[in-house]
């Protein structure tokens, strides 16, 4: 009998504290990590992330125990922030949901590539993260090929790796990113 994988968003909720100004903290920790993590990658400075977050070095200690557990709390932060996009977008017509959510998913990459190197793929956050993902987007993609506006002859794997190949690249610039993603999207799209 195999284990159950972890909920994602049951990760997220027990790792945050109860008391409201230690939820406010712990907040202002994983954004000011996250902030200083995309500009500087893994090795951005621990004070400088409990600096921008206003908080002492304790507090990051007292939420964050090692620099490990504070990766894993930001990833899988972000990635419980992709798979509320994608319900927060399952409303919208089917190509419309899609790219909403892969331009989410864009950011997501950010900060994956500036802690991968101290991710395990096989610990247990990165799996649950991966399955949460895979099942947020997932039926997005399934939902734009159904509706004959997705190609069909790509899985949704072939699409977040094309995505994240694309986002691996250094741009100019957040618009240029953006021409390209929305270029390599117009392959993805089925001809009309």
């Amino acid at each position: 009998m195999t284990a159950q994988p972890l909920s994602i968003s049951g990760i997220v909720a027990s790792q945050r504290p109860h008391r409201k100004d230690a939820a406010r903290n712990y907040d202002a920790l994983l954004a000011a990590a996250r902030e200083a993590f995309a500009e500087n990658g893994a090795e951005a400075s621990l004070e400088d992330i409990a600096r921008r977050a206003g908080v002492g070095i304790g507090t990051l200690y007292r939420n964050f125990p090692t620099r490990r557990h504070l990766f894993e709390s930001v990833y899988a932060d972000e990635v419980a922030a992709l798979c509320r996009v994608a319900q927060d977008v399952a409303a919208q017509e089917p190509w419309a949901a899609l790219t909403s959510w892969l331009r989410r998913f864009v950011d997501y990459t950010v900060t994956k590539r500036a802690i991968r190197e101290a991710l395990n793929n096989e610990s247990e956050i990165f799996l649950a993260c991966r399955d949460s993902m895979y099942q947020a987007g997932g039926p997005l993609f399934e939902r734009a090929q159904k509706a004959g506006e997705a190609r069909t002859d790509m899985d949704f794997d072939d699409l977040l790796r094309m995505v994240a190949g694309i986002t691996s690249t250094i741009f100019l610039d957040d618009a240029q990113r953006d021409r390209v993603l929305t270029v390599a999207l117009d392959g993805v799209r089925a001809p009309h």
